[in-house]
């Protein structure tokens, strides 16, 4: 080596290796001093590599990767000049393989080709390269990636120290440079790309190790898969998957909890999410002694059914919900239906001394949420009833109300619970914030009948005012007598009063509807609420599948009868709509259609409404209860979490502070307010006293140093959440390496167990047929007859092979059976035993069972 020149050396370095084609079996056989021959690793030199064959080297180092040939793969790494994209494959190998010895080894030897800058391309980039098309991993796969997906703790914590990490996809509708140069190079290993890339993001490992606040990272990559699957429908089974997994992820999470301490520190907290501080979660104030619950609500926000639904937030729910009084879950059902009877009927004695004295004991009682519950739904029951006596007062004062003599006074008295309604959700705008208001849709709905009562009750005042200050002039008469004596016949169509009437009757049937709000509470009703509401959405959808075919009858059918006027119910586009609605449920006459003199007319008619028919009645409402039935199925085949999630929110609503003064005796101005306004007003004056945090469980803090292993003292102190959330993390990845450890010994065990049952039964069968043998020896002299019978019973299961086989079996097993008689028969002289006696018959089955045993 020391006598070779420059020229000599030149020659060395630019000649390639060629690959040897005995370099496979020698690694499969594991022959190191055959490799080191075929590498010629003597002189020490790094031999460069031939393009076309690089596929052949890369399978040569996958092999000995997958063989666990350490000090070949280390022969080729030190003789073979391997490039970037050649060590990322198999680095993908010891990833895919579990080998975190081999994954260290290749990182090192990764990181020295990027400091020579031999090959520094991105794995980002890798959906541009050719070389990669042939290869057994995906496009986006990296080792971070694959390490993720497979939830390899160990290798994960190695690769995200050296600095490895998995970069979030851009949106769908994303027009950079690279998204677009992604997707006209190559669609699908774009999208293939950002599937791979989600599954890493998405898988437990990489939430538990990367992620400060796991359980938060889950409820935000679920809510992100939930998205993408709508707006990639072509992906949504792949988006769904992994959404679901972020869920179970969480659920798991929290269920490593182990005391009420960590449950209160995590369900209470809810920082570091900007949405979340846009919704104010954290700023509601709850009543006293009771947590914000923010994660709670966080969940609830996110959709997260399996996380809200869980035993441990359940039961801090319920003890919530309960309050003080402890025995109210065990009590009996005729019992809390005497309760709520004594609050419906003492709801003012109860709101007068709460008004009197909050601070009181039975203030206090009534600040309990189930009690609250009680409260308000007494209080809505008196406002329903108010709407059916105003309704029977009309029926008996018919024709008062069907003139302008009518009493506004007399309709009225439901606006005093309208104005408490209004006041009451302008107290919840205040308490929630305008955004986590509107996510609401039951008060949404609450806006739309507030709106609809207090627009009826306007013009109601607005016809007895007009009516007033009209008739104070005299060059006004006639619309004086219009708005004060005129009958309803004479009435416009847009008549103030007519407009006021519909929107008292259609705000009527709301308010019967907003009843369902509080049925959740009930296992049977709520659940039997949840799947109105589920099939309310398919008819909405089959509405307009419905809509697009009924315009398309209607104007066909109403277009062939326009020119002639025969029939009073078709030509017209209202007649013919009300034919054709009633239609649909068989209350119509069939010989509408009839025209007899005019035959083609008639003729294309009776098609258009066999046609209609066998549409809309046979397919179309069957296809409509077929999709409510499913609906309801759904519902019932995960009828507990769907209640149990219903039920949160429900529990939830009650838990703030405030809004304890049900309607309609919240208007009243009380005590508790004035002092809280002046002691509002006092704060802004003197600015001396700092706003007092909502009371709920405190969450204390200790050093950092008992968190962090890497001794570093950080800011000086962590805060006892973050503590709580490592933790959890920590038995989480301990709890997943047992599961793993427990499994590959069970794998282990199975196989020695199935290796053992195989052995002893060959054991056994090899005893029994000894023992045969020798008793057969003892009784039959003519051993040569018994084993040729044997042999011969062999031969005739095998006789498909060939006859020349089959005959130097029959000569080699009667060789040997007169072999064996000769030695049978001088072992009887010398003992001098002579055996005699009938000889037996071998049993065939006997012969034929054991011929496999030979």
């Amino acid at each position: 080596m020391e006598n070779l020149t420059s020229d000599n050396w030149r020659e060395i370095v630019n000649k390639k290796l060629h690959f040897p084609p005995e370099l496979i079996p020698a690694i499969q056989e594991g022959n190191m001093a055959w490799v080191d021959s075929l590498l010629s690793l003597g002189d020490g030199i790094i031999r460069q590599l031939e393009e076309s064959e690089d596929r052949l080297w890369r399978e040569a180092l996958n092999l000995s990767i997958r063989l666990g040939g350490e000090d070949i793969m280390t022969s080729l790494l030190l003789g073979v000049k391997f490039d970037f994209r050649q060590i990322h494959e198999a680095l993908l190998v010891a990833v895919d393989t579990n080998q975190p010895r081999y994954v260290k080894h290749l990182l090192d030897r990764l990181d020295q080709e990027k400091g020579n800058k031999m090959d520094v391309r991105s794995f980002s980039m890798a959906i541009f390269d050719h070389s990669i098309d042939d290869s057994q991993f995906a496009p986006g796969v990296t080792p971070l990636t694959l390490a993720c997906q497979k939830d390899l703790y160990e290798i994960v914590t190695m690769l995200t120290q050296r600095g490895h990490d998995i970069p979030m996809p851009h949106s769908i509708s994303c027009a950079c440079l690279e998204c677009r140069n992604g997707r006209q190079y190559d669609l699908l290993k774009f999208s293939l790309s950002r599937i791979n890339t989600y599954r890493g993001i998405a898988s437990r490992a990489y939430l538990s190790i990367t992620s400060e606040d796991a359980m938060l990272s889950a409820f935000h990559h679920s809510r992100e898969l939930r998205k993408l699957s709508k707006k990639e429908p072509e992906f949504k089974p792949q988006y769904l998957a992994l959404e679901q997994l972020c869920q179970e992820f969480a659920v798991e999470l929290l269920g490593m909890c182990r005391n009420q301490s960590e449950v209160s520190t995590i369900l209470n907290s809810a920082e570091g999410d900007s949405e979340d501080e846009e919704l104010g979660l954290d700023e509601q104030t709850f009543e006293e002694g009771i947590p914000n619950l923010a994660r709670l609500r966080q969940a609830v926000n996110y959709n997260q059914k399996q996380f809200v639904t869980h035993p441990i937030c359940q039961q801090v729910l319920s003890s919530i919900w309960c309050g003080s009084l402890s025995g109210w879950r065990g009590s009996r059902t005729t019992w809390k239906l005497l309760v709520s009877l004594g609050i419906f009927i003492t709801m003012p004695v109860l709101c007068l001394v709460y008004w009197i004295a909050p601070k009181s004991k039975l203030g206090k009682l009534l600040k309990v949420p189930v009690i609250k519950f009680l409260l308000h739904s007494a209080s809505y029951m008196w406002f329903l009833i108010t709407l059916l006596t105003e309704s029977i007062f009309m029926e008996i004062y018919r024709s008062d109300f069907a003139s302008r003599k009518q009493n506004i006074l007399h309709n009225s008295l439901h606006m005093i619970w309208v104005a408490g309604f209004f006041w009451f959700e302008c107290k919840e705008v205040w308490l929630e914030g305008l955004k986590s208001y509107f996510l609401d849709l039951w008060n949404i709905l609450d806006m739309m009948v507030l709106s609809m009562y207090l627009a009826s009750f306007t013009l109601r005042i607005l016809i007895v005012l007009k009516g007033h200050f009209l008739c104070q002039d005299s060059s006004t008469q006639e619309l004086c007598d219009y708005f004060t004596n005129t009958v309803r016949e004479d009435w416009k169509q847009e008549d103030p009063q007519l407009i006021a009437e519909t929107l008292f009757a259609v705000t009527s049937m709301l308010s019967f509807t907003r009843l369902a709000y509080i049925l959740p509470a009930h296992e049977s009703l709520g659940t039997l609420q949840i799947s109105m509401g589920r099939m309310i959405d398919d008819m909405m959808r089959f509405m307009f599948i419905l809509m697009i075919i009924g315009t398309a009858f209607l104007c066909g059918i109403n277009n062939i009868y326009v020119p002639y006027v025969v029939s009073a119910h078709l030509g017209r586009f209202n007649e013919t709509f009300n034919f054709l609605f009633w239609t649909m449920f068989g209350m119509s006459n069939q010989e509408y259609v009839d025209m007899h003199d005019y035959a083609l007319a008639e003729f294309v008619g009776r098609v258009f409404y066999g046609v209609f028919t066998l549409l809309i009645v046979i397919v179309l409402l069957n296809m409509l209860i077929a999709m409510i039935s499913n609906s309801f199925q759904r519902i019932e085949d995960d009828a507990d979490v769907e209640w149990k999630f219903a039920r949160s929110k429900l529990y939830l609503s009650y838990f703030r502070e405030g809004l304890t003064m049900p309607v309609p005796f919240n208007i009243i101005p009380s005590p508790k307010a004035l002092f809280y306004v002046l002691r509002r007003i006092f704060q802004k004056i003197c600015c001396c006293c700092k706003k007092k945090a909502p009371e709920y469980p405190p969450i204390t803090s200790v050093s950092s140093n008992t968190l962090n292993n890497s001794g570093g003292q950080g800011e000086g102190r962590v805060p006892y959440r973050l503590q709580v959330t490592k933790a959890l993390v920590h038995r989480y990845i301990e709890a997943a390496r047992r599961e793993f450890e427990e499994s590959k010994r069970k794998d282990v065990g199975n196989r020695i167990t199935e290796l053992n049952k195989v052995v002893g039964r060959l054991h056994t069968e090899m005893k029994d047929f000894h023992q045969k043998l020798q008793w057969r020896r003892k009784s039959q002299p003519d051993q040569a007859n018994i084993l040729g019978k044997y042999i011969m019973g062999a031969r005739n299961n095998f006789r498909d092979f060939d006859k020349n086989e089959a005959m130097g079996c029959e000569n080699t097993g009667l060789h040997i059976s007169m072999q064996l008689t000769e030695e049978e028969e001088e072992e009887e002289k010398k003992k001098g035993e002579i055996v005699s006696g009938e000889r037996v018959e071998p049993v065939p089955g006997e012969e034929t069972a054991s011929t496999p045993d030979v």
